[in-house]
């Protein structure tokens, strides 16, 4: 049951705040693919809708990767780590290596999975560029965004990586061996707090308060969807091949069924009764007054920090709800809104 478990929760509040406003760190690492080899590059643009065989060395790239219905079933960054190396950062690696073996007979590759072999600390918010710069040797001043390069920690070596998965301009992630996690940790720890930030340690606000924040999806979010019905059309590269792309081409022929919308929570009672998929189960129905068709599900629900107000997505019929548009989801008033609200 969904009662309002963010805007009265302090500390959540806090953590929130902290990387929109100072810096905050966070260890969350997610799933690391490793697909290497002659065809590697060749591959992965095959399996992914976004181009990356013409991705450099040290350059990462976000892309979903899509079935051959044209169905969302990962989404994920490629990172070019070295000439025939390439890192597939995902939340869903057992599935994405079953993926990789049952596509690849055709190409020269190698892959498996190696996260245990690595932790990935996530820095985020205004000052993360002035943290970084007294951790790292020589400074993060050249880096550019969506780019990853090789550095050292106080004679620790790391993999930073310019992003984040918070909405904020400026965020890194510091790539370790497990062996060296401790170490890194007491170094990042110490100068973000020097730095008047904290470490994060609610999955809530990282995985889903500041990315739903930003407009950004969980895989949860995207789960039977195509990338038109959620907004990430502009990710495909129709110039190429990819798995799914004579699905996707009748659905850019004849436009998505559903779309993903915006909404808030404006309801008096903070009490409110409204479930959503990220909990599990199908999310509550949504219906237009008057009408008894069920136009659309609440795919998330959570809290906007910035704006004060309780706010998530609804999966819902195309063109049935339109931003101002004042509904009733389960007896609570609720208006549709950007997928955005920072």
């Amino acid at each position: 049951m969904y009662k309002n478990i963010f805007k009265d929760d302090d500390w959540k509040r806090r953590e929130h705040m902290a990387v929109r406003e100072n810096v905050g760190y966070y260890l969350f690492t997610h799933q690391l693919m490793e697909v290497t080899g002659p065809d590697a590059g060749k591959f992965l643009d095959w399996i992914c809708p976004n181009r990356i065989d013409n991705l450099r060395v040290g350059r990462d790239r976000y892309t979903t990767i899509l079935n051959e219905k044209g169905e969302i079933i990962d989404d994920v960054v490629v990172m070019h780590m070295d000439e025939e190396k390439y890192w597939v950062s995902t939340l869903y690696a057992t599935n994405l290596d079953d993926w990789i073996y049952f596509h690849s007979d055709d190409y020269d590759i190698d892959s498996s999975e190696i996260t245990e072999d690595w932790h990935m600390f996530s820095i985020q918010g205004p000052k993360s560029k002035d943290v970084m710069n007294k951790l790292i040797e020589g400074g993060v001043e050249e880096l550019k965004f969506f780019a990853n390069c090789s550095a050292k920690m106080n004679d620790i070596d790391v993999i930073i990586n310019r992003g984040g998965f918070t909405g904020e301009k400026l965020g890194y992630e510091v790539y370790c061996s497990a062996d060296d996690a401790d170490a890194v940790q007491d170094l990042i720890d110490a100068a973000v707090k020097e730095a008047g930030g904290m470490e994060l340690t609610e999955f809530q606000v990282f995985a889903w308060t500041l990315p739903t924040e930003a407009g950004f999806y969980y895989m949860r979010d995207l789960a039977h969807t195509n990338p038109f019905e959620v907004g990430l059309e502009k990710n495909i590269n129709w110039d190429k091949e990819f798995i799914g792309k004579e699905a996707l081409l009748k659905v850019k022929e004849n436009g998505p069924e559903r779309e993903m919308v915006g909404f808030i929570v404006t309801d008096p009672n903070e009490n409110f009764y409204i479930r959503s998929k990220q909990y599990g189960g199908p999310g509550e129905p949504v219906f237009i007054d008057g009408e008894e068709e069920e136009i659309g599900r609440v795919s998330k629900l959570v809290y906007s920090y910035v704006k004060n107000v309780n706010n998530g997505y609804i999966l819902a019929k195309k063109d049935k709800l339109h931003i101002g548009d004042k509904i009733m989801i389960h007896g609570y008033e609720c208006t549709i809104t950007e997928k955005n609200w920072l």
